[in-house]
């Protein structure tokens, strides 16, 4: 029997709760159902995929998105909102692959890739109030996905953009380095 693919969020939820994990993945023993918070981060997104990605006004429940929102629309590139890639593992090598492959070996959704030449930019939004336990590891995984899935691209811009305390945790990755990424 092969492994399922895997994510960011499914190996931090193992790592916080080894049984949670294997209740709902594993044996589908129980379901998972939002809560308050993950509805509000869900309409969030939405509402940041339509203003960017459709060009829809931002809801008045969010308008506090509009300014940042505004720069990121602004910037030169081509905007991908949400977007899904895969990761195949064939031979011991990675090589991009759809999201739903049946040989995908990692999964990951990026809220926002801006392409711009060699250089893309990748936003991930966070709905949380604090910065302060912020993991960038994410960003290390979709940058990784990012160089493969469009070769061209040589630098990755990344950041965690908390849109509630503005906080914005940095990161930058290389293609030089794309490799060093899985192996952490």
């Amino acid at each position: 029997m092969k492994p399922g693919a895997w994510s960011y969020s499914s190996i931090t939820m193992f790592d916080n709760c080894p049984r949670r994990y294997q209740a709902e993945k594993v044996t589908k023993e129980i379901k998972f159902t939002d809560t308050d918070a993950t509805i509000y981060g869900k309409d969030l997104h939405l509402a940041a995929e339509n203003y960017i990605g459709k060009g829809e006004p931002v809801p008045p429940k969010f308008s506090f998105l509009q300014g940042i929102l505004g720069r990121l629309n602004h910037l030169p590139g081509v905007k991908l909102c949400e977007y899904k890639m895969g990761i195949a593992l064939r031979d011991g090598v990675f090589e991009p692959c759809d999201f739903f492959a049946s040989d995908v070996y990692w999964r990951g959704i990026a809220d926002l890739i801006i392409l711009d030449g060699d250089v893309a930019r990748c936003i991930d939004y966070k709905s949380g109030k604090s910065a302060k336990y912020a993991d960038a590891k994410q960003l290390g995984l979709l940058a990784a996905a990012i160089f493969l899935h469009f070769p061209e691209v040589k630098v990755v811009k990344s950041g965690l953009l908390f849109v509630i305390s503005g906080d914005f945790i940095k990161e930058e990755y290389t293609y030089e380095r794309r490799l060093d990424i899985f192996a952490k």
